[in-house]
């Protein structure tokens, strides 16, 4: 089990800003075994379908580069241009290959980790001219794993390199027999066949060495149970802040809240546990707004506080509930208790106009899917 500097057990995977950390250091996997055998055998097919028209193409420059004139001979200027159209031609046709070459390279390290491009990872590292450091490195499990890989290579391309010699055996004898064009060209053949099958024997190095590296990699990146609660902290904030913040942020709501309260034109109860304040002012408003609410304490403080202010106190325990339940501070009612509330306000309105009304708090309808349980104590 991998651990850290302080000895923890590193047993939890890396979260995403781990990895995008890692990412943007360069840090990410890589198979150099998978871009190895893109490389070689993108190199070999290339050179069984193009290389003898590329062979007999560089023959071409050859022999025009070598039939040379007298006026070749005695003019230098007249040989460098040769020799340099010589040279632009050469080039001209091995670009091809080498564009291809750059390709899959650029390909090869991108299919298991992604293209990534990284200026951190092209810093210097001073750390890695410590001696006790790169001898650590050396005895470690990446260096045994490379060596291991490097012997299993060996091994694997000498075994085919052996078996496919056994098997074309008779064509390398009867070399002798052919012509000497004839010879040359059988092998090349040979050679390029050769490198094709000594190629496809590095895929089973490469189907090895692709998932110990992701694994290697994740491997690498675990956290430790402390190191995951230190990322969340710095993401997230610590916890017990937040709780207080929040617990901040509720007093300073309902301190608000509180001061609402007085503005309020009536305030109705459950008697004890629920308080709600409703404004409504005919001409400024479509629908009544609730101010304020409360349960328990804050019920008894808005009871209290309505008493100061001589704001009617309405008991009407079922349409309390609802409105506790169903309505939000500083927003109008729910559409299906305007009928209620139209009731209390009227009845309200009517005292304090000095006209005599009644009021019953059992007859307000109250919609079934707005009804709220009385709470038991």
């Amino acid at each position: 089990m991998a651990e850290n500097a302080e000895g923890q057990e590193k047993t939890e995977d890396p979260s995403e800003k781990r990895l995008r950390e890692a990412r943007e250091k360069g840090d990410i996997a890589r198979s150099r075994e998978l871009t190895t055998f893109l490389m070689v055998i993108s190199a070999a097919l290339f050179l069984y379908f193009f290389g003898p028209s590329m062979m007999a193409a560089f023959e071409e420059v050859m022999i025009a580069g070598l039939s040379l004139d007298r006026d070749h001979v005695f003019d230098l200027t007249k040989t460098l241009d040769l020799l340099i159209a010589m040279a632009v031609a050469s080039i001209w046709l091995i670009v091809p290959f080498l564009i291809l070459m750059a390709a899959v390279a650029i390909i090869g390290s991108s299919l298991l980790g992604g293209f990534n491009f990284s200026t951190k990872a092209m810093a210097p590292k001073f750390e890695k001219l410590n001696p006790l450091a790169g001898l650590k490195r050396m005895v470690s499990m990446q260096a045994l794993m490379e060596l291991l890989k490097a012997l299993a290579k060996f091994s694997l391309v000498l075994l085919v390199a052996v078996v496919f010699i056994y098997l074309v055996f008779g064509e390398l004898i009867s070399l002798g027999m052919e012509s000497e064009k004839q010879a040359l060209a059988h092998s090349a053949k040979i050679i390029i066949e050769a490198f094709i099958v000594v190629s496809l024997a590095l895929i089973v190095v490469a189907i090895v060495d692709v998932p110990f590296q992701i694994y290697q990699h994740q491997n690498k990146l675990k956290m430790t149970k402390q190191e995951v609660k230190e990322e969340y902290k710095q993401q997230e904030g610590n916890p017990e802040v937040k709780a207080r913040i929040r617990r901040i942020q509720m007093e300073m709501s309902q301190k608000r809240m509180m001061q609402k309260v007085p503005q309020a034109d009536v305030v109705i109860t459950n008697p004890t546990h629920f308080a709600v304040a409703l404004s409504y002012k005919p001409t400024e408003m479509s629908a009544p707004i609730v101010l304020a609410m409360g349960a328990d304490f804050q019920a008894l403080q808005m009871r209290t506080l309505a008493n100061e202010h001589d704001i009617a106190i309405i008991e009407a325990p079922a349409l309390a509930r609802a409105l506790y339940y169903n309505a939000e501070v500083d927003r109008p009612i729910p559409d299906g208790l305007f009928r209620a509330v139209a009731a209390v306000l009227a009845y309200v309105f009517s005292l304090r106009d000095g006209r005599e009304a009644s009021f019953d708090p059992n007859t307000l309808f109250i919609p079934p899917d707005l009804k709220q349980e009385e709470p038991v104590n």
